[in-house]
């Protein structure tokens, strides 16, 4: 998605560019470039945001509550293992769960036996990480976070990189989502100005 925001960003940029030219001989031409610009823009943004806010339909999926009993707020990851090793691991961010709060997320267990649950305090450090085996993956789960618990230092350190991979794509989809809206906002008053 971050591949599209970036698009879009360089479309309304374009289209910024070719207001210098709403006096010219294409003028007529190029307002209606603009206008397909803004409106595709218009079009992705709305559909995007639609698709975030609305509530992923899972199916046959397996949920996983999370509770947090520790005294502070933690970011929580998820990583669902997949048995073969040809394809890659499914994370999702649960994002911050408050202390006696929990998350409620659905895992896609097709592919897999296994997950582990990160909760990472502040930007980078790592105080929770457990796995968890799923024998029926019908059955939904239940994971208390009472202590923090690092059951392998191994395996942390690798579910440690992937968390921060993930911070890093979200921090720059946030970055370019906004940039595309202050220029699409900017398209959208400079096509409204009257000539």
């Amino acid at each position: 998605m971050e591949h599209f925001t970036f698009i879009i960003f360089l479309l309304l940029c374009l289209g910024l560019v070719l207001w210098v030219f709403r006096k010219s001989a294409y003028a007529r031409h190029v307002r209606v470039l603009r206008y397909a610009i803004v409106a595709g823009a218009l079009i992705y943004f709305v559909v995007w945001f639609v698709q975030k806010s609305s509530y992923p339909d899972r199916g046959n999926a397996m949920s996983l509550q999370i509770i947090n009993k520790l005294p502070s707020t933690l970011d929580f990851f998820v990583i669902t293992v997949n048995d073969s090793g040809n394809i890659k691991n499914d994370l999702i961010r649960a994002g911050k769960i408050r202390p006696e709060h929990y998350q409620l997320e659905y895992l896609n267990m097709d592919h897999s036996r296994e997950y582990w649950i990160g909760g990472l305090m502040g930007k980078d450090k790592l105080v929770y990480f457990s796995q968890h085996a799923v024998p029926d993956a019908g059955s939904d789960q239940i994971v208390e976070v009472n202590s923090y618990l690092m059951q392998s230092i191994k395996l942390a350190d690798k579910a440690r990189e992937q968390f921060q991979e993930k911070r890093l794509e979200d921090i720059g989809t946030a970055v370019w989502t906004v940039l595309s809206l202050i220029l699409l906002f900017l398209n959208i008053v400079l096509l409204g100005k009257k000539h």
